[in-house]
């Protein structure tokens, strides 16, 4: 795995987007080009340790839907319907 590295904002903007549990690892990937292990390894980085463990037992169990197969059929898309486009991370503004 490459490392890429990311300004300050774009690594709070990962981890942000880590945390939501419905934002998926595609969606990170799509916008940042960093894999599912690059996002774990970001996360082990600079989270705290038990933040870190509190972290992947959420993506671990049931109700997460941060891998694509285990998500609900009907969700087909990266963000919000309320949200306008998203491209490479420049989120449009109302």
């Amino acid at each position: 795995m490459t490392n890429p590295s990311f300004s300050t904002n774009q690594e709070n903007r990962i981890i942000e987007m880590a945390w939501e549990d419905r934002t998926p690892f595609e969606a990170i990937n799509y916008q940042f080009s960093l894999p599912e292990n690059g996002v774990i390894a970001l996360m082990r980085k600079r989270l705290k340790r038990s933040s870190f463990n509190l972290w992947r037992a959420r993506v671990h169990q049931g109700t997460s839907q941060k891998h694509s197969k285990k998500r609900n059929s009907k969700i087909q898309r990266f963000k919000c319907t309320r949200q306008r486009s998203i491209s490479n991370n420049k989120i449009s503004k109302r």
